[in-house]
């Protein structure tokens, strides 16, 4: 028992050693015995490399905390501060974010599968490789984040805020983007196979190389949106969303007045004035 009080104790002071505003070191104490701290004041906190499996942390204040490699897996983070925390290979797995502040957070490497994130900020914040599969973005705010080679498989993005935001190389197979603002957004090399692109404000955005085959762009603004070399095959669009693109180069693309006719071989459109 000694031994734990002191090892508690040694941990406690770990991570309130930290500059500017600390955190509250009997919320930290409360946290790590409990794994109960709702509405706490755990800024700047060093909790790298802790086990924090379904804690529940909802309404804390974690701005600025070290939360890398530590396991969060089923926590609830709803309504939590946490913006320019670090959370690289976190693994938040099932953890509920909803309406969290993550503001240019450090996520490099995060586990966020099957999270619940609707609503939530996360603009700014960088995602590069982390596996988003079959998490709940709807209405998220994903502006000017970074989603470099991001695994989004069967994620919901819909109603989100992915306007000037990097998901080149990124894997979005069966992900939903229905009415997401993709204004000016590079998803070039993306891997959109049978995604949902319906209604979604697509203007100036970069699909450069992307494989759309199958996928879903009925409705969606194309305006000045480049698809240069992108695999549209088998994908629903009509004629005056086709005008509105740059298709050069687009593979599988019919021409012609109606919409979206299927061929197997490239169509090299012709330039435009």
């Amino acid at each position: 028992m000694k031994s734990s009080i002191l090892a508690t104790l040694a941990i406690v002071s770990s991570i309130i050693a930290m500059p500017a505003h600390a955190a509250n070191s009997e919320h930290i104490s409360q946290l790590l015995q409990t794994k109960q701290c709702t509405d706490c004041d755990l800024t700047q906190a060093n909790l790298a490399d802790l086990d924090l499996s379904n804690a529940n942390l909802a309404g804390s204040d974690l701005t600025g905390a070290n939360l890398s490699r530590s396991v969060l897996q089923g926590a609830d983070l709803s309504r939590v501060q946490l913006s320019g925390a670090d959370l690289v290979d976190a693994n938040l797995n099932s953890s509920n974010l909803i309406q969290a502040n993550l503001r240019d957070t450090d996520m490099l490497g995060v586990d966020l599968r099957e999270a619940n994130l609707s609503e939530a900020d996360l603009s700014g914040a960088s995602l590069l490789g982390a596996d988003l599969s079959r998490i709940n973005l709807v209405a998220a705010n994903l502006s000017n984040a970074h989603l470099e080679g991001a695994t989004m498989i069967s994620a919901d993005l819909s109603h989100a805020d992915l306007s000037q935001t990097n998901i080149n190389d990124a894997y979005l197979h069966l992900a939903n983007l229905s009415n997401a603002n993709l204004t000016g957004a590079n998803l070039s090399g993306s891997e959109l196979h049978i995604a949902d692109l319906s209604n979604a404000n697509l203007s100036e955005a970069q699909l450069n190389s992307a494989e759309l085959n199958n996928a879903n762009l009925l409705g969606a603004d194309l305006s000045n949106a480049v698809f240069a070399e992108a695999n549209l095959r088998g994908t629903n669009l009509t004629s005056n969303q086709i005008s509105s693109a740059n298709l050069e180069g687009a593979i599988g693309l019919g021409e012609g007045a109606s919409a979206s006719t299927v061929l197997d071989q490239p169509t090299i459109l012709e330039d435009r004035d």
